[in-house]
């Protein structure tokens, strides 16, 4: 073969590797569809995300085991020793008396950090003393609607309920109420709680009920009169404590 052959074959070869591949209409086509599902999964996942946005909710607060408040009923019960048995009811200071080491306060503790508590004030006079701490009796579960409604105060909780179930159970709002601006006071620990306004007043539907909220116990509703200018949304909890007690009975 002559040089010039030689030369042309290399030149051929190099617009070969230059030259772009060709594609099949078949890859062409499963490459768009790709492209559509992708686009279409990342448009739904985008939906989602705003849909969560704006659905109303308040932070859960995390509590895993039950903790003891003013009325509860105990039955402290030695194994060794039971003439130190005893029953005692929490007081509204959240404090309880003991035979065997006096005044203790135990309002936001669980049955287990009580029993150790009393455990320590047992072993100043036993030795090894062994003991069960048995809830007796205890405050039911409740949310508290007070404002414009007909009937303020509290509401056992016995079941799932919704803001607008609760304000219903409530007698309903007065014609002065602010609907536009009911607000949920939320606990989120000893110090804090948290708010939510829910605007009622949209509601004029079924679809709408997507909008209201699903309360836990504890929960504080304040239906005003007046609109609120600026709203928080963490405030002291004794604050919101001091307005709501004196609707509990």
């Amino acid at each position: 073969m002559s040089r010039e052959n030689q030369h042309r074959q290399v030149l051929d070869q190099l617009k070969a590797a230059r030259r772009p591949a060709r594609v099949s209409a078949g890859a062409v086509v499963g490459r768009r569809s790709l492209s559509r599902v992708v686009l279409i999964g990342l448009l739904l996942m985008a939906a989602a995300l705003v849909a969560h946005a704006q659905a109303p909710s308040l932070t859960t607060p995390v509590e895993e085991r039950y903790t003891l408040h003013a009325g509860d009923v105990l039955d402290i019960q030695y194994r060794y020793t039971p003439e130190f048995n005893q029953t005692v009811t929490v007081q509204p200071d959240g404090f309880i008396s003991l035979a065997m080491g006096g005044d203790i306060k135990v309002g936001g503790r669980t049955l287990q950090q009580l029993r150790a508590m009393v455990l320590a004030k047992a072993r100043v006079r036993l030795e090894s003393p062994e003991l069960t701490v048995v809830l007796k009796e205890f405050q039911r579960p409740y949310i508290v609607v007070a404002g414009e409604v007909n009937q303020p105060g509290k509401i056992e909780l016995r079941e799932r309920l919704t803001a607008i179930q609760a304000v219903l159970l409530a007698g309903g709002m007065k014609e002065t109420a602010k609907a536009s601006q009911i607000l949920i006071f939320r606990k989120l620990n000893a110090d804090t709680a948290e708010v939510k306004v829910l605007n009622l007043k949209t509601l004029k539907s079924t679809h709408d009920l997507e909008n209201d909220l699903a309360l836990q116990a504890g929960d504080m509703i304040m239906v005003p009169r007046n609109r609120i200018s600026k709203i928080e949304r963490y405030i002291r909890y004794a604050s919101v404590a001091a307005f709501f007690t004196p609707m509990l009975p």
